[in-house]
C-alpha cells in the first residue's frame, strides 16, 4: 500500500509540474472507464502514472475501444458507433459511413489498420483506419455472406483480423476457420470452441491458442500455410487473451486461472512467465504496452514489453 500511496503521489506531483511549465505530460495511452463512461488519457511513463481527466467526445458514452496505435478509438454511444481520431491531445471524429449497428465485440488488426466488429453474430469489417477506411459487408448479412451459416455465427468465438484487412481468422463450434474477402471461407484445422486466435502484423502470419491443442503458430496462413507448436497443450482452461508485439518477435498469451502471462520469443523459442496481482481479462496492445484489465475499482495492470524483458506495472485508481 505504502508502495501504492508513493507511486501515486510521484505520478501526480509530475503531472502537476508538466502543467505549471506548460509542458504536456507524457501520454502512455488511452482506456475506457466503465464507472464514468469516459475514455481517459493515462498519463505518464509506465511504472509512475495515473488516469487522467475524461476526454470530451460530445456524447455519453456506453464503450470505447482504443486502436493499438493509441492514435484512434471506437466508441459507442445511444446514436450509434463513433470513430475518433486521436491526435495531439485533442478529439476529433473520422468519417466512417456504413457501421450503424452498435458492436458488441471488437478485433483489432495488430496496427489498428482495420477492425472488425460483432454484432449480433455479424461481422462488419473497416479496412484503411484512420485515414482512409471501408466498409465490407453490413450489419444485415455480415462479411460471411451465406445465409446458411446463419445459427452457425450465433456460435462465433474468438476472432481476428489481419493487418491489410484482407482475412478474419475465426473460432466456430469445433474448428478455426479463415474468411478472406474474395469469397475464401474454409477450417484450418479442428480446435476447442474456447481457443483464441491473434494475427501477426504486417503480414498473414497467425496463432492459436487451444486447451487441447496448444499455442500452434501458423505461418501464412491464407497461402502455403505452415505450423509450429511453441507450447503443447493441457492447463490451459482460462485463455483470456493472445497478441503478438509491435515488433512481431513475441507472443504472449494471458492465463486467467494461472493469473500470469507467458512471453514466447519466436526466434530463440525460449518462454518467460510474468505474473500478475490481477485476473488477466484480455491482452489489449497499447503501443509498447499490454493491457489486462478494464478501468474501474482497482489498479489499471500493464504488461511493459517494450524492453528487453517483459514487467508488469499498474495504474493507481483515480481517488474521485
Amino acid at each position: 500500500m505504502r508502495c501504492l500511496s508513493l507511486l501515486f503521489a510521484g505520478a501526480v506531483a509530475a503531472s502537476r509540474l508538466c502543467a505549471q511549465s506548460g509542458v504536456a505530460a507524457p501520454v502512455s495511452g488511452f482506456v475506457f472507464d466503465g464507472s464514468t463512461r469516459a475514455l481517459r488519457p493515462i498519463l505518464g511513463i509506465p511504472g509512475a502514472s495515473l488516469l487522467g481527466d475524461g476526454l470530451d467526445v460530445g456524447s455519453e458514452l456506453t464503450a470505447a475501444y482504443v486502436a493499438p496505435g493509441q492514435n484512434w478509438a471506437l466508441a459507442v454511444t445511444a446514436e450509434g458507433p463513433v470513430f475518433l481520431l486521436l491526435a495531439h491531445g485533442a478529439v476529433s471524429g473520422i468519417s466512417v459511413g456504413g457501421v450503424t449497428a452498435a458492436p458488441e465485440r471488437v478485433a483489432f488488426s495488430p496496427s489498428g489498420t482495420a477492425v472488425a466488429l460483432d454484432a449480433a453474430g455479424h461481422i462488419q469489417l473497416v479496412q484503411g483506419l484512420p485515414n482512409a477506411p471501408s466498409v465490407t459487408g453490413g450489419p444485415a448479412t455480415g462479411i460471411f455472406g451465406r445465409s446458411s451459416r446463419a445459427a452457425a455465427r450465433r456460435g462465433l468465438g474468438s476472432f481476428a483480423v489481419s493487418d491489410d484487412g484482407s482475412y478474419v481468422l475465426y473460432v466456430e463450434g469445433g474448428s478455426i476457420r479463415l474468411w478472406g474477402a474474395a469469397g475464401e471461407d474454409f477450417a484450418v484445422f479442428e480446435a476447442s470452441s474456447n481457443a483464441i486466435v491473434a494475427f501477426a502484423p504486417g503480414g498473414h502470419d497467425a496463432a492459436v491458442a487451444d486447451p487441447s491443442a496448444g499455442v500452434v503458430l501458423l505461418g501464412d496462413v491464407a497461402g502455403a500455410g505452415s505450423r509450429r507448436t511453441l507450447a503443447a497443450g493441457g492447463g490451459m482452461a482460462y485463455l483470456a487473451g493472445m497478441a503478438f508485439s509491435s515488433d512481431g518477435g513475441k507472443l504472449f498469451l494471458a492465463d486467467a486461472g494461472a493469473r500470469n502471462v507467458t512471453a514466447f520469443d519466436l526466434a530463440s523459442g525460449s518462454q518467460t512467465v510474468v505474473s500478475c496481482d490481477c485476473v488477466p481479462a484480455g491482452l489489449f496492445p497499447m503501443g509498447g504496452l499490454l493491457r489486462l484489465n478494464e478501468a474501474g475499482s482497482g489498479p489499471l495492470w500493464l504488461l511493459d514489453a517494450s524492453r528487453g524483458s517483459a514487467r508488469m506495472v499498474f495504474v493507481p485508481v483515480r481517488a474521485d
